[in-house]
């Protein structure tokens, strides 16, 4: 069965779901066989994947591929889809090293299994149980990741194309995983480290190496048109992620309101807002940011802070810029015109968004 951008996001969508669906059952049937105890891992892991998710990342790899020449076929759509298990790695690590205690709305992987130690009395720590499991669940998502690449179908020369940037796709992310972490370590005050972070953590493997990666497993082409593109977008996919974590609502982001605020994250939001802020108001942003009891009305009081310095105009702005200059870039390039529109629509669902 072939596939088709122009018939839009949500098809498209069912079919990276479908995909999924089936690899991690097959997967799962192969846990269960070594023993009853690993249950949960297969059930957890299933649910955190295929319960929600945008799948932001395969959607760009397909336009990547149609943008580059190719048709959309049964085992492209399983090699796009295998890079979201990349991302749910990520998820899964990222809200053991922010301490979240939920995701999506529902417990983060870590805290799943707290419960599961304290339900089964099992001996020992359940904090320390459930971050050794949530690692583990992570590291497995990763192992999946490429298990199910080398299982897509797709033929050897362009699997052979692909692997490089798949590679480096996952060493950028891990690479900006630890900027972020040494940045709040750092208490960095700084809109150019912040942004390096944004760039790194999310940006670049969200959307220009999904769009590289695409492009390989097609013809390889375009590479520089999607970086010009994917760049851009991809920090300003990040940027609204980061006024999300502090003004979104808990409804729609599945997270606790002002998270971002409790675990003391640094970017460019609050870098922005140290800046413009009086000295009165920087102390106090710092004396409150990352406290793990922040108050709702301390939240308030520092979405109040950020709010009048300007931060938030500040940002919206920069995310206009870099959108506007990300849609310039779709005319450089050889890139198909059903993927430029794809790519148009997805510019806007990934910067306009409020989950």
């Amino acid at each position: 069965m072939d596939y088709t951008l122009e018939s839009g996001v949500d098809p498209l969508r069912e079919a990276i779901n479908s995909s999924l669906t089936q690899f991690v059952d097959r997967e799962n049937e192969y846990l269960n066989s070594i023993g009853s105890e690993l249950a949960p891992v297969a059930t957890a892991l299933k649910n955190f994947l295929i319960d929600s998710g945008k799948r932001f990342r395969p959607l760009f790899a397909a336009a990547g591929f149609v943008g580059s020449g190719g048709l959309l076929d049964q085992a492209s759509i399983n090699a796009v889809a295998s890079i979201e298990l990349v991302h749910v790695c990520a998820l899964i690590h990222d809200d053991v090293m922010d301490g979240s205690a939920t995701r999506r709305g529902a417990p983060a992987i870590h805290k799943l299994f707290e419960k599961l130690h304290q339900e089964q009395s099992l001996s020992g720590s359940r904090t320390q149980f459930g971050v050794a499991t949530a690692i583990l669940l992570g590291d497995l998502a990763l192992v999946w990741a490429s298990k199910a690449l080398h299982e897509s179908g797709v033929n050897s020369q362009s699997l052979l194309r692909a692997l490089p940037l798949y590679d480096e796709m996952r060493v950028e992310l891990m690479a900006g995983q630890y900027l972020d972490v040494y940045e709040q370590a750092l208490a960095s005050e700084s809109i150019e480290r912040s942004l390096k972070v944004a760039r790194f953590k999310s940006g670049k493997y969200s959307i220009e190496r999904p769009l590289h990666f695409g492009a390989a497993l097609s013809s390889g082409s375009n590479l520089a048109a999607y970086t010009g593109y994917g760049i851009p977008l991809g920090e300003a996919f990040q940027l609204r992620d980061d006024l999300l974590g502090v003004f979104g609502d808990p409804a729609q982001t599945g997270k606790p309101a002002g998270d971002d605020l409790r675990e003391g994250k640094r970017t460019v939001l609050i870098a922005a807002a140290l800046e413009r802020c009086s000295a009165e108001e920087k102390l106090r942003v710092n004396t409150l940011l990352g406290k793990p009891d922040l108050s709702f009305s301390e939240v308030e009081e520092l979405r109040s802070i950020i709010t009048s310095s300007g931060a938030v105009d500040f940002v919206e702005e920069m995310i206009s810029t870099m959108t506007s200059k990300s849609l310039a870039a779709l005319e450089t390039g050889t890139i198909t015109s059903d993927a430029k529109a794809f790519l148009v629509h997805m510019a806007a669902v990934a910067t306009k968004r409020s989950s």
